[in-house]
């Protein structure tokens, strides 16, 4: 039933982009993310550590946008690839994951501000050498809200992701920020 619901919701949010004219436009994304709670803490030789957080990644992805008439609402819906990783002489370990992301924006001339959920598939730790394994973590479900400035087909924004990701071992919060970018055909 909560399914059903919560599909006619999504029915009757898109009736009014499909009753009017919508311009539809392919769009790619690329992105760096900071945050979270500590997933990975990697001893070094020379004393340092380093350290992989929740949130942590380069991204890139590819998508829709979907601009109504009126030029003041937006849909941009994307998959993406996410990436952060350790490198040592002995071994490396990188945390991959990814994200679709549906986001809806009200656009003014040269700005825009949304907010949306995205969804991160089969999020896994992998490790090579002396750290040899795989850690493999739930699919999660979360909230990002993004601002960008328009220049033209570019966007260049800041956006905050909240996100809890979760296994057999307990939870990390992914909450943090992040710079995109973005291209639209």
């Amino acid at each position: 039933m909560k399914t059903k619901v919560l599909m006619l919701l999504a029915l009757g949010a898109a009736l009014p982009l499909a009753s009017r004219a919508a311009e539809v436009r392919p769009v790619v994304v690329a992105g760096i993310d900071t945050g979270g709670d500590k997933i990975v803490e990697a001893p070094l030789t020379n004393g340092d550590t380093a350290t992989i957080r929740a949130n942590e990644g380069l991204y890139v992805g590819g998508g829709v946008s979907v601009i109504n008439d009126d030029k003041n609402l937006e849909f941009v819906g994307t998959l993406n690839y996410k990436y952060r990783g350790i490198s040592a002489y002995n071994g490396t370990i990188t945390w991959t994951q990814v994200p679709i992301d549906a986001l809806g924006f009200y656009r003014w001339e040269k700005f825009r501000l949304g907010a949306g959920a995205t969804y991160h598939m089969s999020p896994r730790i992998h490790g090579t050498g002396v750290v040899a394994g795989n850690i493999s973590v739930d699919n999660a479900l979360g909230g990002v809200v993004q601002g960008d400035f328009l220049l033209g087909k570019v966007n260049i924004g800041l956006r905050f992701t909240h996100i809890t990701y979760k296994n057999s071992n307990g939870s990390a919060k992914g909450d943090g920020v992040g710079l995109t970018f973005g291209y639209t055909f």
